[in-house]
Parts: C-alpha cells; sequence; structure tokens
C-alpha cells in the first residue's frame, strides 16, 4: 500500500509571501518522507466543509507546476479538476505541460464536479448533473486522442475541436495516467471502469461496495478490474483522534478491502513534524502489505 499526501488548505501557510516556500517544504518533505504523491484539492473557493469561502485558496495547476520544480520523484496530481472548469483542449495541455517539466510524475485526476456556488460566482460553467457527466466523458476522449498521435478533429454532443495537435507530447506514454473520482455508482463508477487508471472514492463504511460496484461495471464492459488502481481519501485526524495507530488501523481496513493507495489530508501539515512522523512511523508499515 502506498500513501499520498491531499493538500485541501492553504490557510495555515501564512501571508501570500510566504505560501510558496512553505508549499515547497511540505513537498520536499512528503517526498523525503516516502509519500507516493501529492495532489492538490481543485477549488477556487474553500468548500464548506472545511472552512469559509473567503479563506486561502490557490489554483492547482499553477501550483503543481510550482511544486513539480521543488521535487524530483513525488507524483503530482489535482484530487479532483472538476470536468467543466477547463475546456478539454486546454487541460489536455495543462497536464501534458506538468507531465514534461515534471518528467512524467503528472496525473489526470478529473470528476464531474460539484460546487455550484463557486462556478456561479465566478462565471464558470457548470451545468445540470447529466450534462456534467457527459463533458466529463467527452473531456477524457479529448485528453486520450491529444495524448495520441492524432491531428484529427473531435465532433461530440458538447466539444468540437477541429484539431487534437498537441506538441510536445507528454514523456508518461501513452500519456498521463488518468484518476477517475467520485463515488456515484451508476455513472461515475462506468466511466472509471472504462477509461481509468486509477479510481478514488471516500475511504468511509461504504468504500468496499464502491470496489464492488467499480467490479461489477468492469465485468460488464469486458475490462479486468485488476488493471485499476484502487483509491481512497482518508483524512489524518492528528493525535487527538488516535494518532497513528488509528490512522494504521484505518489503512488496514481499507487495505483488506482491496485499496492500494491512500489520500491523506493531515492537519498543521506546515508544521511538518506530521510528516516526518508519518514518513517515520506509517509508511515503512503499510510499503510491504
Amino acid at each position: 500500500m502506498r500513501l499520498a499526501l491531499h493538500i485541501n488548505d492553504y490557510s495555515g501557510l501564512g501571508a501570500p509571501h510566504q505560501m510558496a516556500p512553505a508549499l515547497a517544504r511540505i513537498a520536499r518533505t512528503a517526498e523525503d518522507a516516502g509519500f507516493a504523491r501529492l495532489s492538490l484539492t481543485d477549488h477556487l473557493w474553500q468548500i464548506s466543509m472545511l472552512g469559509e469561502e473567503y479563506e486561502p485558496m490557490l489554483e492547482s495547476y499553477t501550483t503543481l507546476g510550482y511544486l513539480a520544480g521543488q521535487t524530483r520523484s513525488i507524483e503530482l496530481q489535482t484530487l479532483v479538476t472538476a470536468a467543466t472548469y477547463r475546456p478539454p483542449g486546454l487541460l489536455a495541455k495543462i497536464v501534458t505541460t506538468l507531465d514534461v517539466l515534471s518528467e512524467g510524475r503528472a496525473w489526470l485526476g478529473i470528476g464531474a464536479g460539484w460546487n455550484d456556488e463557486e462556478a456561479t460566482g465566478l462565471g464558470l460553467p457548470f451545468g445540470p448533473l447529466g450534462e456534467r457527466y457527459a463533458r466529463l466523458e467527452e473531456t477524457i476522449k479529448i485528453c486520450r486522442q491529444m495524448w495520441s498521435d492524432s491531428r484529427d478533429s473531435f465532433v461530440g454532443e458538447h466539444y468540437q475541436l477541429a484539431s487534437t495537435l498537441n506538441s510536445p507530447q507528454p514523456p508518461t506514454r501513452p500519456g498521463p495516467r488518468i484518476l477517475v473520482g467520485g463515488g456515484g455508482e451508476r455513472v461515475t463508477l462506468r466511466l472509471a471502469a472504462k477509461y481509468a487508471d486509477a479510481f478514488n472514492v471516500f475511504g468511509g463504511p461504504d468504500a468496499g461496495q464502491k470496489l464492488t460496484r467499480l467490479r461489477e461495471h468492469c465485468a460488464e464492459i469486458g475490462r479486468d478490474a485488476d488493471a485499476i488502481e484502487k483509491t481512497a481519501v482518508l483524512p489524518y485526524a492528528g493525535d487527538g483522534a488516535g494518532g497513528v495507530d488509528g490512522l494504521l488501523e484505518e489503512l488496514r481496513r481499507l487495505h483488506e478491502l482491496g485499496f492500494t493507495t491512500v489520500y491523506s489530508s493531515v492537519p498543521d501539515v506546515a508544521t511538518i513534524t506530521p510528516l516526518e512522523t508519518i514518513g517515520a512511523k506509517v509508511i515503512p508499515e503499510i510499503s510491504g502489505w
């Protein structure tokens, strides 16, 4: 099993001029501690589950590009991009650029999106859920086509591209790995079964049910479910909620269900100490699972 660091809160990083060096320290410490991946939330306002909407939030791909230059081996992605926030051709180009500049460490983490207040507030496309799912599928198809040698047009219901020329191509072949995030059993997991290299759900009590449903979708289309990496989100609550032993217990539960990578946010991550503690006590333990 592998552990990934997920950053979804920038409020502890200090004033704007202090954020860049703080993020660099966090990323380098996570890499040195043995975290396999670093993911960023792809929001433009803070979400209500974590704080107030006016709290600091950085644009994710700009931040990932910066962190690519601060690290050497840790994989980089969003968890996850709302498909409607960026035109698919531009998104494919952004992830390509991240893969080039990180020397093959970029993922495309993507989902249908859910934050209508954020999208409406900033004038971003959103639309009803069925439309967002359709746009998500077309976006994945466009990205895959742009990461091939094809320069053909793409004509879909929602997107029309005259040419999918993309130069340079990403060093990761046949393209950056695609993670589909979201727990919708009827559509999201079907899209993950069809297109994804990995899928991601919350690691709560119903995580096993999501995994079962993914396997069912794979069986329906004749795809080997073992070819898809199973990942989950599991926030680390800190010492006040079981500490390292509690985290290990939850990781063991997810491992027994069949999950192989877990994304965890860490409280007070800017202090670095929790990352070093997890790196010293948790990651060596789970690496043998």
